[in-house]
């Protein structure tokens, strides 16, 4: 006699199956988060109903894997982010790294990982050549690592101050050089026929057509940016007059993912223009896609 399997075994059973397959990943930069704020950088000096709007933002958003940006301290993230992920901040973090670290307050990139995601925590890549740089480290996670296809994972920000045309500045050409540290990364990866994700703050409009950052990270690859056809649609309080908003005219955090992986739905998870007005957020909004 053929067995038949109950109709609510079988919608357990592909349920299951969906929620391995589609893993929601974000990209946040959260504009100098610290538990410790500093006098000279006004947008670390927030409050419990900051903390509270950052929380309900982030929760809203259902993320399983999130890159992080400017971020002092685990105390402050976990105010944000809440106690069901694990957290891996970047090795320039570490006490034996000092010589890598402000004396007042860091701008650290990591994760935060929903638990029960097996992680292995890699060494930082090093985007800068400076030996004492205090900047430009992108943490690095493989996710699954004992599984058939591990993914690699970067969390990155870049250099500012170069978001356009190349224009020969100290900002474009160090940014360049990230780029060319990126683009080698990844030709390491597809040597090895790894998958990966690069997000972060990338300072830059990787979007624009026949963009030169974008050309110098995928140069020899199959890299696809994911976020490409992205709409900048995030306002954010604005510099000159807090009572208002302001609303960027381009895309600068993006995610890239390699072509054996499959997404879809990239977007950005966009404020409420009473927190953006009322609480102090962040100067980015968060940027999310579903990876298969």
């Amino acid at each position: 006699m053929q067995k038949t399997w109950p109709i609510i075994s079988v919608l357990a059973l592909l349920g299951s199956f969906n929620s391995y397959a589609d893993t929601l990943y974000s990209a946040w930069n959260l504009e100098w988060l610290s538990s410790t704020p500093s006098s000279k950088f006004k947008p670390s000096q927030r409050y419990d109903q900051d903390y509270q709007s950052l929380h309900h933002h982030f929760s809203s958003m259902e993320s399983d894997i999130l890159a992080f940006q400017e971020v002092n301290d685990k105390q402050a993230l976990t105010k944000v982010i809440g106690s069901d992920y694990q957290f891996f901040f970047s090795h320039r973090s570490n006490a034996d790294n000092q010589r890598h670290q402000f004396s007042d307050i860091n701008q650290y990139t990591g994760f935060a990982i929903r638990k029960g995601i097996a992680v292995k925590d890699m060494p930082d890549i090093k985007l800068d050549r400076s030996p004492n740089s205090k900047l430009r480290f992108a943490s690095y996670v493989m996710l699954h690592p004992n599984s058939q296809q591990p993914i690699h994972a970067l969390s990155v920000h870049l250099k500012a101050r170069c978001s356009g045309a190349y224009n020969g500045s100290k900002a474009c050409r160090t940014l360049k050089v990230q780029g060319q540290q990126l683009n080698k990364w990844i030709k390491e990866r597809e040597k090895n026929n790894d998958a990966y994700v690069i997000l972060g703050d990338f300072n830059h409009n990787l979007s624009y057509n026949g963009d030169w950052l974008w050309k110098g990270i995928s140069q020899g690859t199959d890299a696809t940016l994911a976020t490409k056809m992205t709409k900048a649609n995030c306002k954010v309080k604005s510099r000159n007059n807090p009572n208002k908003t302001h609303q960027f005219k381009s895309l600068i955090d993006h995610i890239i993912v390699s072509s054996d992986l499959g997404f879809h739905s990239p977007k950005q998870n966009l404020y409420k223009v009473d927190d953006v007005l009322n609480r102090q957020m962040s100067d980015h909004c968060p940027i999310s896609v579903s990876i298969k």
